[in-house]
Protein backbone atom coordinates (compact mmCIF):
# COMPACT_ATOMS: atom_id res chain seq x y z
CA UNK A 1 0.00 0.00 0.00
CA UNK A 2 1.35 3.46 -0.86
CA UNK A 3 0.16 6.52 1.05
CA UNK A 4 1.20 9.99 2.16
CA UNK A 5 1.80 11.41 5.65
CA UNK A 6 -1.54 12.40 7.15
CA UNK A 7 -3.46 9.67 5.30
CA UNK A 8 -5.33 6.90 7.06
CA UNK A 9 -5.61 3.27 5.99
CA UNK A 10 -8.65 1.31 7.11
CA UNK A 11 -8.42 -2.46 7.48
CA UNK A 12 -12.01 -3.70 7.29
CA UNK A 13 -12.95 -6.67 9.48
CA UNK A 14 -14.72 -9.33 7.46
CA UNK A 15 -14.20 -12.19 9.90
CA UNK A 16 -14.22 -12.25 13.72
CA UNK A 17 -11.02 -14.35 13.81
CA UNK A 18 -8.75 -11.61 12.46
CA UNK A 19 -7.25 -8.32 13.57
CA UNK A 20 -4.72 -5.82 12.24
CA UNK A 21 -1.83 -4.33 14.18
CA UNK A 22 1.61 -2.92 13.56
CA UNK A 23 4.72 -5.11 13.61
CA UNK A 24 7.37 -4.12 16.19
CA UNK A 25 10.51 -2.90 14.45
CA UNK A 26 8.67 -2.24 11.19
CA UNK A 27 7.68 1.33 11.98
CA UNK A 28 9.28 4.70 11.29
CA UNK A 29 11.31 6.14 14.16
CA UNK A 30 9.10 7.80 16.76
CA UNK A 31 5.95 5.89 15.80
CA UNK A 32 4.28 3.75 18.47
CA UNK A 33 2.77 0.33 18.00
CA UNK A 34 -0.96 0.24 17.30
CA UNK A 35 -3.27 -2.73 17.80
CA UNK A 36 -6.76 -3.34 16.47
CA UNK A 37 -9.27 -5.52 18.31
CA UNK A 38 -10.23 -8.95 17.04
CA UNK A 39 -13.06 -8.82 14.52
CA UNK A 40 -13.08 -4.99 14.46
CA UNK A 41 -12.04 -2.49 11.81
CA UNK A 42 -8.59 -0.97 12.35
CA UNK A 43 -7.71 2.54 11.22
CA UNK A 44 -4.01 3.27 10.92
CA UNK A 45 -3.11 6.97 10.93
CA UNK A 46 0.12 7.55 9.03
CA UNK A 47 1.93 10.49 10.60
CA UNK A 48 5.51 9.86 9.52
CA UNK A 49 7.14 8.96 6.19
CA UNK A 50 8.56 5.44 6.11
CA UNK A 51 7.51 1.81 6.17
CA UNK A 52 4.77 0.40 8.40
CA UNK A 53 4.50 -3.38 8.79
CA UNK A 54 1.02 -4.73 9.55
CA UNK A 55 0.03 -8.20 10.73
CA UNK A 56 -2.97 -10.26 11.73
CA UNK A 57 -1.81 -11.58 15.11
CA UNK A 58 -3.52 -15.02 14.97
CA UNK A 59 -2.27 -15.66 11.42
CA UNK A 60 1.07 -13.87 11.49
CA UNK A 61 3.21 -17.01 11.21
CA UNK A 62 1.11 -18.03 8.18
CA UNK A 63 2.17 -14.85 6.40
CA UNK A 64 -0.92 -12.66 6.85
CA UNK A 65 0.88 -9.33 6.64
CA UNK A 66 0.92 -6.06 4.72
CA UNK A 67 3.42 -3.27 4.12
CA UNK A 68 2.47 0.40 3.92
CA UNK A 69 4.97 2.78 2.31
CA UNK A 70 4.36 6.37 3.35
CA UNK A 71 5.81 9.27 1.37
CA UNK A 72 7.39 9.73 -2.04
CA UNK A 73 11.04 9.87 -1.07
CA UNK A 74 13.38 7.23 0.29
CA UNK A 75 11.95 5.42 3.32
CA UNK A 76 14.11 6.41 6.30
CA UNK A 77 13.58 3.04 7.99
CA UNK A 78 14.18 0.77 4.97
CA UNK A 79 17.47 -0.70 6.23
CA UNK A 80 16.09 -1.16 9.75
CA UNK A 81 13.01 -2.89 8.31
CA UNK A 82 15.19 -5.30 6.34
CA UNK A 83 17.00 -6.27 9.56
CA UNK A 84 13.84 -7.23 11.52
CA UNK A 85 13.69 -10.96 12.32
CA UNK A 86 10.47 -12.44 10.89
CA UNK A 87 8.86 -15.90 10.67
CA UNK A 88 9.73 -17.72 7.39
CA UNK A 89 6.49 -17.08 5.47
CA UNK A 90 6.38 -13.47 6.61
CA UNK A 91 10.03 -12.99 5.64
CA UNK A 92 9.37 -14.35 2.15
CA UNK A 93 6.57 -11.84 1.58
CA UNK A 94 8.25 -8.88 3.28
CA UNK A 95 11.57 -9.45 1.48
CA UNK A 96 9.81 -9.08 -1.88
CA UNK A 97 7.96 -5.94 -0.78
CA UNK A 98 11.03 -4.41 0.85
CA UNK A 99 13.06 -5.04 -2.32
CA UNK A 100 10.49 -3.00 -4.25
CA UNK A 101 10.25 -0.23 -1.62
CA UNK A 102 12.15 3.01 -1.97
Amino acid sequence: IKAMPGDTVKFVATNPGHNAQTIPGLLPEGETEQKGAMGKDFVLTLKTAGLYGIKCLPHYSMGMVALVQVGNGPSPNLEAAKAVKLPPLVKKRMDAWLAAAK
